[in-house]
């Protein structure tokens, strides 16, 4: 019962897009037909129809490819290229569905008539086909590839001083799949190196699907280079891909450690700092049960988890530092009107950077990869750089 509820959960997002896409294109389809081809020929309206049918259909049928009877029958990249352009193209008829109307009564809100006012719309118009096109253009072929060092500072009063100044590089939703090839994991891989990090955190989501190229993503991983070792915890999609087990034994073999539900104490100098990680938390279930056992008495106490929601609890039982992924900072955000129009903030307020409470803290890493659409905006991908300090 537990396994098909949370099924659901995860096709929910998918569902919405498709009712949303079919409402909004069907109801766009009545308006050309009603109104813009309403002095046509029938071969114009007959196309208008078989465009809106081929659209409607398409939004289907990428919404099936999100379930593995229907996508197992295809090649890899259906699914995923599939579903992204699906979306993509829902998301833009959607923008346009809601452009030209409003611009339509704005229009005729005044009556009056002159060359500067039909040229200001005339332009206005044109601008609304394009600006959305433009913006996703944008996110897909430039900031979706611009992977970037981000440094941050943490500071607490009471670390040790042995770990002031301590670097830890922290790498997060690789998605190894068609929307991110072996390459561009590798350069991420390399600018981790770059950092010469005391210690390596890999947060989750190594891959999108069961059909994804996990094992390749483990032997790039296996390049990062650090003092005290490499090690990770598990993200929703590796429990999706039922691949936990595997990701724990191969990571092994590679000299990587992924930890579920338990602890590592790293000694530096003559402090300690324990890392602990836990795999992804199910929004059904209460969260962190047991990982309070996991707090070393005298230690720093550090805590991986893929989602970062788990914060509040995270700093009751003892943790002064979560280091999280799961978000990819919204992946596709906009700020208008000093609103931050981000979907993260509909599941986590914990989405981007750092947050605190009290003396405990939380970094919310955005990532490296995108699922869904192959799209960045807002949100460049990232490399994370860690640097512990004494307040």
């Amino acid at each position: 019962m537990e396994e098909v509820q949370d099924r659901l959960l995860r096709a929910l997002p998918d569902f919405l897009v498709l009712v949303v896409s079919l409402l909004g294109q069907t109801v766009g389809l009545v308006w050309l037909l009603g109104w813009r081809a309403a002095g046509a020929n029938r071969r114009t309206k007959l196309a208008i129809v078989a465009l809106g049918l081929v659209s409607l259909t398409s939004a289907v049928f990428a919404f099936l490819l999100r379930f593995d009877r229907v996508a197992r029958h295809f090649p890899l990249w259906w699914p995923s290229w599939g579903r992204g352009l699906a979306i993509t193209w829902a998301l833009l008829s959607l923008c346009w569905l809601v452009g030209y109307p409003a611009l339509w009564i704005w229009s005729r809100m005044r009556r009056e008539h002159s060359p500067a006012r039909r040229l200001f719309f005339k332009t206005a118009y044109t601008a609304v086909l394009a600006a959305p096109p433009a913006v996703v253009g944008y996110g897909v072929f430039i900031e979706r590839h611009q992977l970037f060092l981000r440094e941050q500072k943490l500071e607490f009063p009471d670390l040790p001083p042995d770990l002031d100044g301590l670097r830890l590089v922290q790498l997060s939703d690789i998605h190894l799949s068609p929307f991110l090839s072996r390459d561009e994991a590798r350069r991420a891989v390399d600018m981790a190196n770059e950092t010469r990090a005391h210690l390596a955190l890999v947060t989750g989501d190594l891959i999108t699907t069961g059909r994804d190229p996990l094992d390749d993503c483990l032997d790039i991983l296996a390049g990062l280079r650090t003092d005290a070792g490499v090690f990770g915890c598990m993200g929703n999609h590796e429990i999706y891909a039922g691949a936990e087990d595997h990701i724990e034994e191969e990571a092994a073999r590679r000299g990587m450690r992924f930890l579920r539900l338990s602890s590592q104490p790293l000694r530096f100098g003559k402090a300690t700092l324990n890392l602990a990680g836990i795999d992804y938390q199910r929004l059904s279930r209460p969260y962190l049960v047991g990982a309070e056992k996991l707090v070393m008495p005298g230690a720093f106490n550090v805590l991986l988890s893929h989602n970062p929601d788990v914060f509040p609890v995270a700093a009751r039982q003892g943790f002064p530092l979560t280091i999280a992924g799961h978000t990819h900072g919204g992946q596709i955000r906009l700020e208008i009107l000093n609103m931050d129009l981000n979907p993260g903030h509909y599941y986590t307020p914990f989405v981007d950077g750092l947050y605190r409470r009290g003396p405990a803290a939380i970094f919310v890493s955005r990532g490296i990869g995108t699922i869904a659409i192959p799209a960045r905006i807002g949100a460049p991908p990232e490399v994370a750089l860690l640097r512990l300090c004494r307040s």
